[in-house]
């Protein structure tokens, strides 16, 4: 069996973070790997090809990015044993081409995403990313059934 040494969490705010970050929790454990949780965020405007705006937008945009990733490096303490080395990375760009470059980027063993579990004909409509990271990948990658809250 391979030795797993980079495991790669790509999370989206949205997810069940608790499941997806046992999981890697688990693994990381069992083979000494470092955790890298990913998430990525929407591009800035002007790199698909809008004006950047005002110096008020800039500004507002970058404080986002800032809450995220404060977001993302408290998710990481939240949810992983301090024994377990682990960082979290916020990457703007487009979600499945950013995290199969990251992968690679990172050497990344193992990548761990949450696939929500969606109708017959939203799927038939329309791809997911989890299904679109394993076409597109060469990186094993383990799926966690996130289900929705009925409200």
């Amino acid at each position: 069996m391979k030795e797993i040494r980079n495991i790669l969490v790509a999370v989206d705010f949205n997810d069940a973070l608790g499941e997806l970050m046992g999981f890697a929790e688990s693994i990381a454990s069992k083979f000494g790997a470092k955790i890298w949780v990913v998430h990525v965020a929407a591009p800035d405007p002007d790199f698909v090809g809008y004006e950047p705006g005002p110096q008020y937008i800039r500004d507002f945009r970058a404080d986002e990015l800032k809450e995220e990733h404060r977001r993302l490096q408290k998710l990481s303490e939240a949810f992983i044993d301090n024994n377990i080395e682990s960082e979290g990375l916020l990457i703007q760009g487009s979600t499945v081409e950013t995290v199969i470059a990251e992968a690679e980027k990172l050497k990344a063993d193992l990548l761990i995403v949450g696939t929500h579990k969606h109708s017959f004909f939203h799927n038939l409509l329309q791809e997911s990313v989890s299904l679109e990271l394993l076409k597109k990948g060469n990186i094993p990658l383990l799926a966690i059934p996130i289900y929705e809250k009925e409200e």
